[in-house]
């Protein structure tokens, strides 16, 4: 398989300006995947030149043909299937069957949502004094910037870029250093279905070089980052200068609560794929289990052997279930809490370390992991990142919204129950932006999605995402020629 390894900037794949590259590595055994070009502030502000003068054209493109590109590009992911998974399999750690089911499909997805709703961002007449038209346009920013993580690239790229570009903005998008390829695989496609050049500009970099430039550029009007709420606060930071606007999807805690009348078959399976699917590493993650104290060990008994059973390996067997941690600094993250854990007087129900087979040793893997705890222990507050899910019984409602409620966090969180007023009225008091009942971690381009405390602000996707990329002008039309021109307002 081959990999695209060079900036794109302009139209062209190109080299950084100080020849300077990076490796990238294969999180299954600490291979070198690719040495892909490394962007600095001097690549940051070409890339950044080249938006702004492919700004105009791009923004005066009837929406609909801005639309029709998008859609061409969702076409073209999902001709380019299997090469995609692959190419994600290989450089994150996701299973194969995950990203050919889930992270692929849900690219092209939102993509198409985009390009159909590129000419459907519409303006509004308002009812003001007499004898004066007030209408609001919507404007695109002009460039922005946008920063996304290691855990989902593939994905990130369409949920960042299908609302900036269908409004009409241009883009210079840093993928994180540790998993490049798969975006710059969708610049090759994007350049293959014909989007002009300039339009998206792709610069591989680390964020104290690339990222900073970035955040920090006083040509870019909008600057949406998802990563850690540490690095979150930085941006804001440097964003300062030109006051330029700021969209922030950052850390989780999300509670995953199951009442004593919950289905626990469904709860058990749900929350499972809550905590473990991508190996933990989501924002939106169901790390903290809390259950109700009349079925917990009940639920216990099933969710540990579940848990227990997972099919940790190499990502691209496709009996696989659970992959490699993407990095091995994140790894041995992990893997630091669990031994928090266990000096916390935590026990450690299954897991808590890395699995024995030999043919995994040189990859960064942690079994899929189950500790109880108190909710003020540190692995109930402290976003943790990996397969690894806290339990804490609870004994009725109120309190179990207080331990909901008693982090930093309010991303996402989830409530397992058969009662519809409690459902409701759970989901209503829980303090994050996305609730899930009955399920968890669903998704969809239509649905607006981020959180609130310090899991940062503005959204992803939907229609509240369009408005997001777009500035309100409000044009004022005096339409009776009898007023003075000293009219008061």
């Amino acid at each position: 398989m081959g990999y695209q390894t060079r900036l794109f900037i302009g139209g062209d794949f190109v080299p950084a300006l100080d020849g300077a590259t990076f490796p990238t590595l294969n999180p299954h055994d600490g291979s070198v995947i690719a040495e892909v070009a490394e962007a600095k502030a001097a690549d940051v502000d070409r890339a950044v030149a080249a938006a702004r003068k492919a700004f105009p054209a791009w923004r005066d493109m009837p929406a609909a043909d801005r639309g029709r590109l998008l859609l061409k590009l969702a076409d073209k992911i999902e001709e380019n299937v299997d090469a995609l998974a692959r190419l994600e399999a290989i450089d994150t750690g996701h299973p194969l069957k995950d990203a050919r089911v889930l992270d692929v499909p849900r690219t092209a997805v939102t993509f198409r949502y985009f390009g159909g709703m590129a000419d459907k961002v519409q303006g509004s007449v308002v009812p003001v004094e007499a004898g004066f038209l007030n209408y609001v346009q919507r404007e695109p920013l002009g460039v922005v910037g946008q920063i996304v993580p290691w855990n989902f690239p593939l994905m990130f790229t369409s949920w960042k870029m299908g609302p900036a570009l269908a409004a009409g903005n241009t883009v210079v998008l840093k993928p994180a250093e540790l998993t490049p390829l798969s975006t710059l695989r969708i610049a090759e496609l994007m350049a293959e279905v014909g989007f002009p050049a300039g339009v998206v500009n792709i610069v591989p970099g680390y964020g104290t070089t690339a990222g900073q430039r970035l955040a920090e550029h006083p040509a870019v009007a909008k600057i949406a980052f998802t990563g850690s709420t540490v690095t979150g606060r930085r941006i804001v930071e440097a964003s300062a200068g030109n006051l330029k606007r700021v969209q922030l999807e950052l850390g989780g805690k999300g509670a995953n609560i199951v009442f004593d009348d919950a289905d626990l078959r469904a709860a058990i399976g749900g929350s499972a794929f809550a905590i473990f699917h991508n190996q933990g590493q989501a924002c939106i993650a169901g790390s903290r289990l809390l259950l109700h104290e009349r079925i917990a060990d009940q639920f216990l008994d099933g969710f540990v052997k579940l848990a227990s059973s997972i099919r940790v390996g190499d990502p691209l067997d496709p009996a696989t279930e659970m992959g490699p941690l993407t990095s091995a600094g994140h790894r041995d993250r992990v893997l630091a809490y669990c031994k928090i854990a266990h000096q916390a007087g935590s026990e450690i129900l299954t897991g808590g370390g890395p699995p024995t087979d030999a043919a995994l040793s040189k990859g960064y893997y942690v079994k899929p992991t189950v500790v109880t705890a108190q909710p003020q222990d540190r692995i109930c507050m402290e976003e943790v990142f990996g397969p690894f899910v806290s339990v804490t019984r609870f004994k009725d409602e109120d309190e179990v919204i207080r331990i909901a409620n008693s982090t930093d966090y309010g991303l996402g969180g989830g409530l397992w129950t058969a009662n519809l007023q409690r459902a409701h009225r759970v989901a209503g008091a829980m303090q994050a932006g996305m609730v899930w009942i009955n399920s968890y971690k669903r998704v969809n381009p239509g649905s607006p999605f981020g959180g609130v405390k310090a899991s940062g602000y503005g959204r992803e996707m939907g229609f509240e995402a369009m408005h997001d990329y777009t500035d309100a002008k409000s044009v004022w039309v005096n339409v009776d020629a009898r007023l003075p021109p000293w009219y008061p307002r």
